[in-house]
């Protein structure tokens, strides 16, 4: 339970950058975000993507891939996962999408996401 709070705290937190417009500062803010010592189990991994996503249940409002992802990254890289948030784009049609990587491979959304976007960025 106290996992899914802690996720929550990240969602409300993210979500001030975007109410606010500040694009910049949450990607700052995910970029900058420390990594903790000690190196997590997968099964701790998957506790905390777990979390994560009944914390998007439970959020008032609809949260978008940004935010869930800035909050996952830096969710995970507070227990120790080198979690990436990685920003990309479809060509056609033009959609932007952003998600997380954890050794290269998807972690809070499909694992095909990393083929049907190119990446602009990792942070």
């Amino acid at each position: 339970m106290w996992l899914c709070i802690a996720a929550f705290w990240q969602l409300i937190r993210f979500q001030y950058y975007i109410l606010r417009g500040d694009f910049a500062l949450l990607y700052q803010r995910v970029r900058e975000y420390p990594l903790s010592a000690s190196r997590p189990s997968r099964e701790l991994v998957h506790r905390l993507c777990a979390a994560m996503d009944m914390a998007c249940i439970w959020y008032p409002k609809q949260v978008l891939c940004l935010q869930r992802s800035a909050a996952t990254a830096c969710f995970l890289r507070q227990y120790g996962a080198s979690a990436l948030m990685v920003i990309g784009v479809q060509k056609l049609p033009f959609k932007a999408h952003a998600w997380v990587e954890l050794e290269g491979r998807p972690v809070n959304d499909k694992s095909y996401t990393s083929e049907m976007y190119v990446a602009l960025d990792r942070c």
